[in-house]
This record gives structure tokens, C-alpha cells and sequence, in this order.
């Protein structure tokens, strides 16, 4: 049995079109409403008029619902909302599941490090680790076993894994992870089509210590966040 992270009150959606970088026209019901956007990627493998989605309910601003998943393999949703996504993994480590942060905790979110904010600053029995969290919802591979990152070109992207390369070459310990927040992957490659400066940068990145995981999560149609598997097989 897969463990279970959390529990969303989810609407099933339908999504219509992105409007902007931020916002897309769903159908809930039988009328239009406008959902928030957290996934900056182009999610064009999802973004089809007429897909079948979820959202959540939001109060304020000028969207009225989040739209935190697509409908994907068995049923199970994508997840897209990188807020959902970053609240599972930090549940999955302060319930011990991720085995290569087990026995660490959070201590601080949102790092200022050189011009770049990064996610965590983890407390480990071996010290403090430094990490930026990324999102692989692209799907690859012969039997779609991949989560692939990105899906376009992040001049952001690497500015953050630039930054752990430099910690890490100062002798800090520095590691980049990936959620590949959909059902049935196995395995975390970067997508080089998207932007290949990032391919490159991952590859050196090991080279120079950085550590390089990824774990799967997705959503269950009655609302409920699971982790699928802890850890992925990663190929950079």
C-alpha cells in the first residue's frame, strides 16, 4: 500500500486553455471558471482542451479554483501544482520516507544563497545539506517510465544548480531533487530537448558532488496524495 502524504478537497475539472503563464480556463460543472496556475512549465502533454483535471477551491484573488492535477495513468492524477507537490515531499520526510533524507528535518525554507534562493536547508546527522526541489511532470521513454526535467528552456533552472555547484566545490554539502509527481514512473532523466544547458549542468553537478535524487508522489481521484516510490533511478 502506498502511503499516503495528505488530502485535498477536490473538484473534478475540465481543463479548456491557459490564458497566461499563471492562469487557465476550466469547467467546473457546467460553468467557466478561471484556476490558478503554480507550474510555470509548458505542460503541453496535459494542456489539451478537454482534458479531465482536478482543482481545489481558493478564495481571494482573481482565480477562483487551483488546478493541482490532470487525470493520468489507472485514473490517478499528474500532479502540476508545484505548492502540493513541495507540502507532500516535506510530509514524506517528517514521516521518514525518503530514505536519502531520513533522520533529517527542515530548518529553514527559502535560502538566499550568492543571487539565488534555494528551497531547503535541511538539519542531517551528517550536517547541513542545501537543496532546490524541481518539478518533472514531462513524461519519457519507451513505457513512459520517466520523469523528465525540464520541458523548457529555465535560465532560473540553473542559475540554482550553478549555486550547489559552487557549495558544493566550497565543501558544502549540496543536493537538487526532483518530483516526478505522476503514476507508474520509474526513473528521473533531464529532458535535453527542453534545455540542454541544464543536461550539461546536471552532469557536472555530479562531477563536482552535488547529490542528484528524485521521488514519484500522485493523486488518487478521491483527493488523497500518495507517495509511489521514494526514490527513483536517476541518469544524468
Amino acid at each position: 500500500m502506498q502511503p499516503i502524504l495528505m488530502k485535498l478537497d477536490v473538484i473534478p475539472c475540465t481543463f479548456l486553455k491557459r490564458l497566461n503563464r499563471f492562469v487557465a480556463l476550466v469547467e467546473v460543472g457546467s460553468e467557466e471558471r478561471m484556476a490558478l496556475v503554480t507550474n510555470t512549465g509548458r505542460l503541453e502533454e496535459f494542456m489539451i482542451p478537454g482534458k479531465k483535471a482536478f482543482c481545489t477551491p481558493k478564495s481571494g484573488g482573481k482565480t477562483d479554483f487551483v488546478l493541482v492535477a490532470f487525470e493520468d495513468l489507472g485514473g490517478k492524477g499528474a500532479v502540476i501544482d508545484t505548492r502540493t507537490q513541495a507540502e507532500a515531499f516535506e510530509r514524506a520526510v517528517e514521516f521518514g520516507l525518503v530514505p536519502w533524507l531520513r533522520g533529517c528535518s527542515i530548518r529553514r525554507k527559502e535560502i538566499t544563497v550568492g543571487k539565488s534562493r534555494l528551497d531547503y536547508l535541511f538539519d542531517c546527522p551528517g550536517g547541513e545539506i542545501y537543496a532546490e526541489m524541481k518539478s518533472a511532470v514531462l513524461r519519457g521513454g519507451d513505457r513512459g517510465e520517466y520523469a523528465m526535467y525540464p520541458d523548457c528552456p529555465s535560465v532560473r533552472g540553473q542559475k540554482h544548480i550553478k549555486e550547489l555547484i559552487e557549495l558544493s566545490k566550497a565543501g558544502k554539502r549540496a543536493m537538487i531533487f526532483f518530483i516526478g509527481a505522476m503514476p507508474g514512473v520509474e526513473k528521473f532523466r533531464p529532458y535535453e530537448k527542453g534545455d540542454p544547458e541544464i543536461a550539461r549542468l546536471l552532469k557536472e553537478a555530479k562531477k563536482a558532488g552535488v547529490e542528484i535524487h528524485a521521488l514519484s508522489i500522485s493523486l488518487l481521484p478521491e483527493g488523497v496524495v500518495v507517495l509511489e516510490r521514494p526514490e527513483l533511478e536517476v541518469e544524468v
